[in-house]
């Protein structure tokens, strides 16, 4: 790809400002990593040289990576091209108004009572059946401490628009969760990596990895025959495991 005329390469130096810039206005880790990959993605199409790029070299970014990627992935690309250019290099954004991503409003799908029982009964291993469960009642990743078993309330962290917030715990939950936690007595994390084994989980300092639970569950989604969308679902009511 041609690189724009009278413009710099990015180095390693750069990079790290723009994530110096990214932690310091507090966006979350995961837009922070987002954000990251979209300006590596953008810097390596134009060999590294993004500081003056021309409104016919984004639309011809953005086709080519419309051809091979989601609108999503479009979107955070041009997000995280619209910081850079505002908080790294203090210049007028990027002509990013050309384009307009379609705007999608998807009722989630539901879960009935006795999917979820097939899903929950077609997961073998221990903790991503609790982990299922407990995704399935809540929506959440949790540590020991964020539970208030004694008003049956769970204490979310760094919520959506970073705020925390106080939802209820269903006794169903609670009551597994008691199980599980005598099981691996792990002191921080409710569900810690399965990487050592049993006999390690209670020193493991990390949580169950995000990958692998996304993996199982359509995995299950597959094997019961569920036709989900098993990243975006809601539940009619809270079932038995």
């Amino acid at each position: 790809m041609p690189c724009p005329a009278h413009t710099t390469k990015l180095s390693k130096r750069d990079y790290k400002t723009h994530l110096k810039h990214l932690k310091l206005k507090g966006l979350q880790p995961k837009t922070i990593e987002e954000y990251s990959r979209a300006i590596r993605r953008i810097g390596a199409y134009f060999d590294h040289q993004i500081d003056g790029l021309s409104e016919a070299q984004l639309v011809e970014y953005f086709t080519d990576l419309l051809s091979t990627h989601s609108w999503s992935a479009v979107k955070l690309d041009l997000y995280g091209l619209k910081f850079y250019y505002t908080h790294v290099l203090r210049k007028p954004r990027a002509a990013v108004d050309l384009i307009k991503p379609p705007k999608a409003r998807r009722l989630p799908d539901i879960v009935t009572v006795e999917e979820a029982q097939q899903l929950f009964r077609a997961t073998h291993t221990l903790s991503y059946r609790v982990f299922h469960f407990t995704l399935y009642s809540l929506g959440l990743r949790l540590e020991v401490g964020d539970i208030d078993a004694e008003r049956r309330r769970v204490y979310i962290r760094d919520a959506k628009g970073n705020k925390d917030r106080l939802v209820p715990l269903p006794e169903a939950t609670l009551v597994l969760l008691r199980r599980f936690w005598q099981i691996h007595r792990n002191p921080v994390l409710l569900f810690p990596n399965r990487h050592g084994g049993l006999k390690a989980a209670c020193l493991a300092a990390t949580p169950l990895d995000r990958g692998g639970v996304r993996a199982t569950l359509r995995k299950v989604v597959v094997q019961c025959g569920l036709k989900k969308r098993s990243h975006r679902t809601a539940c009619a009511t809270m079932p038995p495991i």
